[in-house]
């Protein structure tokens, strides 16, 4: 039977490796001061963000898979999260940084209205966060830093700056996630060519028909990644969404077969729309005509 830690509270975590809180709802640590520790594979029910600069990371899964791991790799987890490694027993060096809180820790602030735009939290296990070490430096400073207002006294101002001082952190790893989407240009252009290639080959499948139109789901699962991170990787190198890059495929495919002499129905039904007048309606939007007027400037010319 695996073994799950429930980690409902940061304690629950900390207290696994050794560490005092001093705050309820919160919890930082470095790992390199509780060392050796044992491995654990975790049920979050609490955001948690883990620098990991050890060479450790063999087997440390997240979801169903393993990370593709290099040294100062950061990794998120969001309530409703599995992550880590299942205790076998043995005792391991661990090298990096560890922030938990809990939603709580947010209730009437600016930052919970927010925290859904912070989209790495519902990354996948290959989409983590390789720093640079300029990066690292950053975020281990801000680490330190709510380390240290965690063991001041508390006051009425404390979890005002607490949560500051989170969101400054989670802006910079917005900062640094959207600078890997730009220095990783040849893989992302590699993305954006099998995505292509996946949604054409969807629409000359002879089977299309009895489809619906292809979803940002299906495009991710078929790519094998979050639906998260490709839609921020689409919106990074093309400027448009995800939503609006699958939209004018589905019209480009539409107008090849308005081309070859399709009708509007026919067209519409190839392409997995349950009404032409679906299909109308989008072809308007982004093409500025309808399809019949498309049709016949078509044959006009």
């Amino acid at each position: 039977m695996t073994k799950i830690l429930k980690v409902k509270n940061p304690s629950d975590y900390s207290s696994w490796i050794g560490v005092s809180d001093s705050h309820p709802l919160v919890s930082v640590f470095d790992y390199a001061e509780v060392s050796p520790v044992r491995h654990s594979l975790n049920d979050y029910n609490v955001y948690g963000l883990f620098l990991r600069d050890d060479d450790d990371m063999f087997g440390l899964s997240y979801g169903c898979g393993a990370y593709d791991y290099k040294k100062g790799t950061l990794i998120c987890v969001a309530p409703g999260q599995i992550g880590g490694k299942e205790d076998n027993g043995e005792l391991v060096n661990l090298k990096g940084w560890g922030l938990l809180f809990h939603p709580d820790l947010l209730h009437g602030t600016e930052l919970e209205k927010g925290i859904r735009r912070y989209s790495f939290f519902d990354y996948r296990i290959n989409e983590a966060l390789h720093m640079t070490i300029e990066e690292h430096d950053i975020f281990v400073a801000l680490l330190k830093r709510l380390r240290d207002e965690l063991d001041n006294p508390h006051d009425a101002v404390q979890d005002s700056i607490i949560t500051g001082i989170i969101g400054v952190l989670l802006n910079y790893c917005q900062r640094f996630y959207d600078r890997q989407f730009l220095t990783r240009r040849m893989p992302n252009n590699d993305i954006l060519s099998r995505l292509e290639t996946l949604l054409k080959n969807y629409f000359s499948d002879n089977e299309s028909v009895e489809k619906e139109l292809p979803t940002i789901q299906y495009c991710a699962d078929k790519l094998c990644l979050s639906p998260n991170y490709l839609s921020d990787l689409v919106k990074k190198m093309t400027g448009d969404t995800l939503g609006n890059y699958i939209r004018r495929i589905v019209i480009q495919e539409a107008k090849n077969r308005l081309a070859a002499g399709c009708t509007v129905a026919e067209t519409a039904y190839s392409l997995g729309f349950q009404y032409p007048q679906h299909l109308s309606r989008m072809f308007k939007k982004y093409s500025g005509v309808t399809p019949t007027e498309y049709f016949v400037n078509r044959k006009e010319d």
